[in-house]
Formats: C-alpha cells, structure tokens, sequence
C-alpha cells in the first residue's frame, strides 16, 4: 500500500512539474479582462472556422466558452482552465473547468472549448447549480467535423453543443465527462 501511495504521489509531482515547464501561463490566474480578450479571440476563430458554430451562436441563449485548458497527467491526471460566460454578447460570469481523472494516461495537452447553451432551461442550470459536472442535467452534443457539416439551427434539438478547437500536446483524446464547471468571482 506505501509503494502504491508513493507512486500515486509522484504522479502527481511529474503532472505539476510538466504543466508547470510545458504551459508557465497556467499557473498564474487570469484577470477578467485577460479571460474576455482570450474569449472574444476564441470566439472570433471559432466562427471562421465553423459556419455550423457561428449558425448555433447567433440562436444560442449563452455561450460558455474556455479559451485555454490544460491536461496533464501521467496515471493520474487533471484539467484546469478558466472562462466567460457571454449571453446576448456581454459577459454574465467568470467560470472554472476542474477534472481529475486516474487510468492509463500520459502527457500534457492543450484545448479549448465553447459550449452553446440551446434553450432557457439549459442555461439556468447552469447559472443556478454551484458547480455543474458535465454528464448530470442538460444533455450535451460535442460537434466533431461530421456533425458540424449536416448541423443547422433547424436540426439542432439538443439543450447544449460542445465544440473544441485549438488541440495542441502529447495527449490521447478529449472527453467532458467528469468536467466540473463552477462559477468563480473575477474583479
């Protein structure tokens, strides 16, 4: 048991340490308005990218978008990054995205993602859970190119679409399940 605590620990140091040498910005908290320039560029790309994203934006009752967010691990692991909410194109809140995984896993990755929040019912769940784990409540559709070129606003039933961009790293796949989103105070 000692030598599993052990291992499990120095999982844990190497994740840090790799996070820490391969993405330094991470470690250091953004301040509001470094996290709205970071979301309105991501945004902005997005939609230049794909027309299906930029069809949902203009329907959307929110838009919750993480620019940046790293994960890393080596047996056990994690994802930190942090976000905006923008509804009606302003701003409504400042959110976290939190994982910790543990299985057959090494490496460090970089991502972001927007998810597009469909209907009212949706949106406040959102706002009125203290931290909600993607997987429990609305249903969610993560976009992947097939999708994206058959997806219209008239085909779009879902309460929530997910779609990542900017993948960058040494690690295997990209999940939301497990994904904790709490909503967090930015002066």
């Amino acid at each position: 048991m000692q030598k599993y605590v052990r291992f499990v620990v120095g999982s844990l140091l190497f994740f840090m340490v790799m996070v820490f040498v391969v993405y330094p910005e991470m470690v250091f908290a953004d301040t509001a308005a470094e996290i709205d320039r970071d979301v309105d560029a991501s945004i902005d790309k997005l939609y230049s990218r794909e027309p299906a994203a930029k069809a949902l934006g203009a329907q959307a009752k929110g838009i919750l978008v993480f620019p940046s967010i790293v994960k890393g691990g080596f047996i056990v692991g994690g994802q930190y990054g942090e976000g905006a909410l923008r509804v009606k194109g302003k701003t409504a809140g400042y959110y976290s995205n939190v994982a910790a995984s543990y299985g057959l896993q090494a490496g460090v990755q970089k991502f972001g993602y927007a998810l597009f929040f469909m209907t009212d019912s949706a949106l406040k769940y959102l706002e009125n859970s203290e931290g909600w784990e993607i997987g429990v409540g609305p249903s969610v559709v993560i976009v992947d190119e097939g999708i994206a070129k058959s997806l219209t606003t008239t085909t779009a039933k879902s309460d929530i679409y997910a779609f990542f961009f900017d993948q960058k790293g040494l690690m295997a796949g990209i999940g939301l399940q497990g994904t904790k989103i709490t909503k967090i105070n930015k002066y």
